[in-house]
């Protein structure tokens, strides 16, 4: 048959269809049409034994946005720059190019041997709006569909659709700027945290720095271990250890390797222990909560008080002198400080019942003197890991040598090491040293330079 029949064969089928369609739609009753249509869709579904599930940009509530749609939006956008064939970009605030599947594209996924297909589009409304609401654009009418077969419902609209947000989540916290917050009353205020430090550059010897490093990313990786437990999902670290060893840069660190928020926690600025919870419960997931300087933080840390018959007021019974406890806090700080915040609180707050109320959390003390602070408050359980920053030794000068003179080996090396044994300075002085002064000194002087401090 050549193709001038063919075509002939397709025009007159064409035809039939056309005439047949008008029949259909003149002399049939909508009821009818309505019944027809409807009956034939159900067929169709049996026929072809797929679901659909889809996520509209916006809810049909005055086109509010629908928290779906974004979380399979993230979802889907590090897999659509690895398989999908047309892609649109899109520049964010910071200038940074973020890829998305395209309109009518489709990229296929599988979870636990389950195939399943993503795809995009656009819902064309035929509805009118009034007229001084803006209508909505073609943007506003954005939609993502899933399609999966039937007998795997099960599996993808629990398991699936569940792993879907977890790491969509993830890759949030990723991508997210990470903040620093401290405490205004009973509620946070946040800056964009900005501190570069990391393990890499932390003055730390490097086995104990990859132990550390060990134990956090185990923490953050045991979800479901802790959930097996029935725990919470949080981890204590006490930082321990003369002024300028580091604490603070540790902490930096921490937050960096993980991704997560920092909640400074001043506790001088809470007035009682109802405050402490709401600023507890205020708190976002995968985040560090931090107490520096904890044996300075109120009266909470030193041994329990006495009670008020055995404290003493200058003379026992029999008029003889009696020295005042020193753990007993004096009136004058009293009314200088009139905080209700109590150690029960405190410790309530860190490991009590309303600590499971965020997941996935770092819980960090910091002291110059471990030796003052209640045992009740650092036992295991609630400070977990304890971690002793301590003087500058050989190894931790190498590490700040490679940080600020770029250097790995010098023939000063030796003596340094010799003094560093002999004599204690903290990481900042050491630090502090190798910093340029002008722009004439060389690396030498800046040795030369600590090593004068050592002998002197």
């Amino acid at each position: 048959m050549d193709l001038g029949n063919i075509l002939s064969h397709l025009g007159s089928f064409l035809g039939t269809l056309m005439f047949l369609c008008a029949i259909y739609q003149k002399y049939f009753p909508g009821h009818i049409r309505s019944y027809m249509e409807k009956y034939s869709r159900l067929g169709l579904d049996l026929a072809r034994p797929y679901v659909q599930v889809t996520f509209y940009e916006f809810t049909d509530h005055m086109f509010a946005k629908n928290a779906a749609y974004s979380t399979v939006k993230c979802f889907l956008t590090g897999r659509s720059t690895a398989q999908a064939k047309r892609l649109k970009a899109q520049l964010k605030r910071n200038q940074s190019l973020v890829l998305s599947i395209d309109e009518r594209e489709e990229i296929p996924d599988e979870f636990h041997g389950v195939r399943l297909w993503w795809g995009s589009g656009k819902r064309v409304s035929k509805s009118k709006v009034l007229p001084f609401y803006p209508p909505p654009s073609a943007d506003n009418k954005s939609y993502y569909k899933l399609t999966f077969h039937q007998r795997d419902r099960d599996v993808i609209l629990g398991p699936y659709l569940n792993h879907v947000r977890e790491e969509a989540e993830a890759i949030k916290a990723r991508n997210r700027q990470r903040q620093l917050y401290t405490n205004n009353g009973s509620s946070w205020m946040g800056v964009v945290f900005e501190h570069r430090a990391t393990f890499q550059t932390l003055a730390m010897e490097p086995s104990r720095k990859q132990e550390i490093v060990d134990d956090l990313i185990t923490f953050s990786n045991a979800k479901d271990f802790y959930r097996r437990l029935g725990r919470a999902w949080k981890r204590g670290y006490l930082l321990h250890g003369p002024p300028g060893t580091g604490k603070s840069t540790m902490i930096a660190a921490m937050a960096n390797l993980l991704g997560y928020d920092l909640y400074d926690l001043e506790l001088t600025a809470v007035k009682d222990n109802t405050e402490l919870l709401k600023l507890l419960i205020q708190t976002s997931k995968k985040s560090i909560l931090v107490i520096e300087d904890i044996d300075c933080s109120l009266d909470l840390t030193g041994q329990r008080k006495e009670s008020k018959k055995d404290r003493g007021d200058g003379e026992d019974k029999k008029g003889r002198p009696v020295k005042k406890p020193s753990n007993v806090v004096d009136d004058d700080k009293k009314a200088a400080n009139p905080s209700k915040l109590t150690l029960s609180g405190l410790l309530n707050f860190i490991d009590g019942l309303w600590s499971v109320c965020r997941g996935e959390r770092l819980i960090v003390f910091t002291t110059n003197h471990v030796e003052k602070l209640d045992p009740a408050l650092i036992r295991r359980g609630r400070m977990d890991k304890h971690i002793e920053l301590s003087y500058c030794r050989f190894e931790e000068f190498k590490v700040l040598a490679k940080n600020y003179l770029g250097i790995e080996r010098h023939d000063l090396f030796e003596r340094i090491e010799g003094l560093l044994q002999e004599k204690n300075m903290t990481p900042a002085d050491v630090a502090e040293h190798l910093m340029p002064k002008t722009e004439a000194m060389t690396h030498e002087d800046r040795l030369e330079s600590l090593i004068i401090a050592l002998t002197t």
